[in-house]
């Protein structure tokens, strides 16, 4: 009997639902926005209902477009939007307030205070992390301080902490299970690496109560069973990873030196750096990959907080285009951007600059720019710090003896552009090579769910369900991508200096 894999891929701007026959083959995909909120600048939620029904609706539409029932399924697999942080009552189930997303900034005054306590080399020796409003902890510490009684209420026991992994297993199981996986908890600042526990030093500097923590499973693990009245019977939860952790895996780079970038509403680049933590110098994290048993896996980790919201943004804020897809051709209608560099540091500036603070420009203006000259400028933003990106993860290779990066996997909504992949192909001077099977972040959490229900055999066995579309292959000097590269560190500074 052919067992299928149910993955539910929870976004920052929508849920998803595929199912994967043991080929790695999309047999169904269900999809439906997630309704953003942004209740001051700089601050940005969900609604937990709105997650959890849209996850739940598209796993519904999956199943009954693909044709099956629960007994058909021989597990699930989540993956999720890692950072976003949920607090609910344990009892009821109720959130005490609107999930506070990755994007938000408004613990930056929290950060700050960490940053004084502890420091930040002793913070990112202990986590891998930097203390910045991206991670979970800070907000963990807002909600439990500024919603009343909350943190009394944690202290007691009679609330739940998670991020979004943790929510949706919660609610699948009806309450019965409080976990989460290695790659999730070392989103959250309150993670220790080296000790592979809840570190005790971080969570008294941020005054959180280790009663309100999930329990932290390896990434391909007994989660949980749904409830029968849900998906019409029980399915075994058998894998969760963090979104880019998960792509990690999806795009079969289970060897150190292997490294992939995920082009979405941000831009997460993952280099495999083997069995143990690598510390950087250049401004990356170090974070658990996706890991199955007892077998530490870990990763380099530079993020791009604007990736694919750039276009957005040309989309509905400057209305130059009328749908996403749109970009291409404007941007390929000029041969390049004729000097116009757009920093879209929209929210601050992530790794390797991480400048909060920071905020858009556009330099190099003329009276001859076009608005596809700003369209051109925008793709080469994301390829622009991508690249950067990339660099800083080649210097922290080459410092601890690994081989420089040979070739670059890519997924995500963006990669399906051919001008940005041409464009990141030649900034970087290396391959760029898009997938067949391009939902790599659902594939990665249908792998973890496949090896504990025993679809699969061997972590070796996901390497051959992955296969190339297209290669794009460098087409400009090294001379002429590092004068590029120049201008775009000169323009990265004046954002900054605007901060």
């Amino acid at each position: 009997m052919t067992r299928y894999l149910l993955a539910l891929d929870q976004g920052t701007t929508s849920s998803r639902s595929l199912v994967f026959d043991p080929q790695g083959r999309v047999v169904a995909c269900a999809q439906q926005e997630l309704r953003q909120h942004y209740p001051r600048p700089g601050w940005v939620e969900h609604d937990p209902a709105d997650i959890w029904h849209t996850q739940l609706d598209t796993a519904r539409q999956a199943m009954r477009q693909a044709g099956l029932t629960h007994r058909d399924i021989a597990a699930i697999g989540i993956t999720n939007q890692r950072e976003t942080t949920l607090l609910w009552d344990r009892r009821t189930g109720e959130p005490l307030h609107r999930a506070i997303v990755w994007q938000d900034r408004r613990t930056t005054a929290l950060c700050e205070h960490l940053q004084a306590a502890l420091g930040t080399e002793a913070i990112h020796a202990r986590t891998g992390l930097r203390p910045d409003p991206y991670f979970s902890g800070t907000k963990l510490a807002w909600l439990l301080s500024q919603v009343p009684g909350a943190r009394r209420r944690a202290e007691a026991g009679e609330l739940a902490f998670g991020t979004v992994d943790t929510w949706l297993v919660w609610q699948l199981t009806g309450g019965r299970r409080h976990v989460t996986d290695v790659s999730n908890a070392s989103r959250t600042l309150l993670w220790n690496l080296q000790r592979e526990a809840w570190d005790d030093a971080l969570l008294d500097a941020l005054d959180i109560p280790r009663a309100v923590l999930p329990e932290v499973l390896p990434s391909s693990a007994p989660f949980g069973v749904t409830d029968e009245h849900l998906l019409g019977g029980p399915i075994a939860i058998g894998g969760v990873a963090g979104d880019q952790q998960s792509a990690l895996l999806g795009q079969a780079c289970l060897q150190p030196g292997m490294a992939k970038n995920t082009y979405g509403t941000g831009c997460f680049l993952l280099m495999h750096t083997g069995d143990r933590p690598t510390p950087s110098a250049n401004g990356l994290l170090s974070t658990a990959a996706a890991r199955h048993g007892a077998t530490a896996a870990y990763a380099l980790e530079g993020s791009v907080f604007v990736g694919g919201a750039v276009v957005q943004w040309l989309r509905d804020g400057l209305r130059a285009i009328a749908a996403s897809h749109d970009v291409q051709a404007l941007a390929a209608s000029v041969p390049d951007s004729d000097g116009v560099v757009f920093v879209p540091a929209f929210t601050g500036l992530g790794a390797p600059y991480w400048q909060p603070e920071a905020r858009g420009t556009l330099t190099g203006l003329t009276r001859g720019t076009t608005v596809a000259h700003i369209a051109r400028a925008a793709l080469d933003s994301i390829a622009y710090q991508s690249t950067a990106v990339l660099q800083a993860m080649n210097r922290d290779a080459l410092a601890h003896g690994a081989a420089a990066l040979q070739e670059l996997r890519v997924d995500g909504g963006a990669s399906v552009n051919d001008l940005l992949m041409q464009i990141q192909a030649d900034l970087l001077g290396i391959p760029v090579v898009r997938p067949a099977v391009t939902e790599t972040t659902a594939l990665g959490a249908a792998c973890l769910a496949g090896l504990q229900a025993g679809v699969f055999d061997s972590p070796e066995a996901w390497g051959r369900l992955w296969r190339a579309e297209r290669r794009f292959e460098p087409q400009c000097s090294a001379a002429q991508a590092a004068e590029r590269m120049a201008a775009w560190e000169r323009a990265v500074k004046q954002a900054t200096i605007t901060a």
